[in-house]
């Protein structure tokens, strides 16, 4: 980290930021300097300990920290001066919710309320937003897990904050009830007008809801950029690379039931369920849903075919498979192959092929 101011952008979150522990640990080294979104949501990802609640505890003002950190021009932290946590205009969303029992769902709510600045959005506008009207009268420990973060986002928003900062919202939750709560999620970070913090170690949760990504590992910036570019390279445990495709619908065919999404790499064809034409998808292709071909003719049950470029293979490690990344067009693709495909194909960088793509998912 230099010892100079950062250059600020007027609209965008600017942090460069170093904390240092008297006892290092992973979690508590942080050495960072990002340009950040005015708006949409940016997911800060990576393994426990990579320093993700640290650094949105530094945002915050909640752990000290030596550097800058500035908001559409507006300072809250430089070596001169520290803005105190409750004047940061920050709503922060914990992964234990942090509602008061005592209350009801409407006390939790009418607290925050109460403590908005100019421009917060309206009771009842939340309350609709997130479903919340028949849990007013509830207390929370009458609540779902899921509920409880609902009631705990709609406490964040009432106070109409600039960012607002989600660490880990789902972890807490089972499968069932993350599913849930996403839609939600989805909802909420696409209508603010604001930026969006979101803290996760899931690769589907970045896929579904980010529209750009910070990668943290061991408190340092590994990777940053779009969805689209850094979720190809993200590695989450139990979980299959893919990679992400924002698509257009063009065609509808009622016969069959699909619809084709253009992009700028071709075209997919998908469930006609899933939108109108004109409508625009975010579509998700894992790896191992990719099978490669050099012959262009070559017949296939598979609808969904497309011109790519080798771009790299990654090392073939222990196992019999190989990650193959590919672009179709400007936009990153992944393939999972056997290393006996890579052998008898003889793939190369920059070979030009043809991605045979079983299933896709429509992410929204």
């Amino acid at each position: 980290m230099t010892g100079c101011p950062p250059t600020t952008s007027p609209c965008g979150l600017r942090v460069q930021l170093r904390l240092a522990a008297a006892v290092p640990s992973c979690a508590d080294r942080l050495a960072v300097d990002l340009q950040l979104p005015g708006r949409g949501v940016t997911a800060i990802f990576g393994p426990s300990g990579a320093g993700k609640t640290t650094l949105l505890r530094a945002i915050a003002g909640l752990s000290a920290a030596q550097g800058w950190v500035t908001l559409g021009g507006q300072s809250w932290q430089s070596p001169q001066h520290q803005l105190p946590a409750h004047r940061r205009r920050i709503g922060y969303v914990f992964q234990d919710c942090a509602l008061f029992p005592h209350l009801t769902v409407r006390g939790n709510l009418r607290y925050a309320a109460r403590r908005a600045g100019d421009g917060a959005p309206g009771f009842d506008a939340v309350v609709e937003s997130l479903e919340l009207g028949q849990l007013l009268d509830r207390r929370p420990q009458t609540l779902s897990g899921g509920e409880r973060q609902r009631v705990a986002i709609a406490r964040a928003l009432l106070v109409g904050p600039a960012l607002l900062l989600l660490d880990e919202p789902l972890s807490a939750l089972d499968p069932e009830r993350r599913h849930q709560l996403l839609p939600y999620l989805d909802r909420l970070c696409r209508d603010q007008a604001l930026p969006v913090l979101y803290v996760t170690h899931r690769v589907y949760e970045v896929a579904r809801l980010a529209d750009y990504v910070v990668e943290l590992r061991q408190g340092r910036v590994a990777r940053q950029g779009t969805v689209r570019d850094v979720l190809p390279h993200l590695r989450g445990a139990h979980e299959e690379p893919g990679a992400l495709i924002e698509a257009q619908v063009v065609e509808q065919d009622a016969r069959w039931g699909l619809l084709r999404a253009a992009f700028a790499g071709g075209a997919l064809w998908v469930d006609g369920r899933l939108g109108q034409p004109g409508a625009y998808l975010r579509l998700q292709v894992q790896a191992r849903d990719v099978s490669l071909s050099r012959d262009p003719e070559a017949r296939s049950s598979l609808l969904n075919r497309l011109p790519v470029t080798v771009e790299a293979l990654d090392g073939p490690g222990d196992g019999p498979d190989q990650l193959v990344r590919l672009r179709a067009g400007s936009t990153p693709l992944l393939a999972r192959v056997t290393r006996r495909s890579v052998a008898e194909l003889g793939l190369c960088s920059g070979d030009q092929l043809w991605a045979q793509i079983k299933a896709v998912a429509v992410l929204r």
